[in-house]
């Protein structure tokens, strides 16, 4: 049996998610990317192939003492949201990237729902 290392791991179940999440120019995807030093979002019209949104910790105004850690995941998960929703988005489908959902992605994804993105499906769970 072949030994796998971490990353090829990862990139089998974002290949494996992938086939099932698609962005629309109605609902477009935000995927999520995230190195140990910074972390990464786009808002992707898988239609036409383009990032309609990108926010990152490389950023001047985004960047803090570290790029790597919570706080500086929910900085940008609220600057995507902030941005996404000036260009007109407020549904997106969440593309997790083949991280668990836990931690510095969990934070991004809850600080641009906060923001404002996906504000519908919050209604419908508050319903039940």
């Amino acid at each position: 049996m072949a030994r796998k290392n971490r990353a090829e791991v990862r990139k089998a179940i974002h290949r494996r998610i992938r086939k099932k999440v698609r962005g629309s120019s109605v609902r477009p995807r935000l995927a999520v990317f995230r190195s140990l030093k910074h972390i990464y979002a786009q808002i992707i019209d898988d239609d036409s192939g383009k990032t309609l949104v990108a926010a990152s910790t490389l950023e001047k105004d985004l960047r803090g003492s570290t790029g790597g850690n919570i706080e500086a995941a929910i900085r940008v998960g609220k600057a995507i949201a902030e941005r996404a929703l000036a260009a007109g988005i407020t549904q997106v489908v969440f593309d997790r990237g083949g991280y668990v959902y836990h931690g510095r992605v969990k934070a991004l994804i809850e600080a641009s729902r906060e923001a404002g993105l996906n504000r519908k499906e919050e209604l419908k769970d508050e319903d039940k």
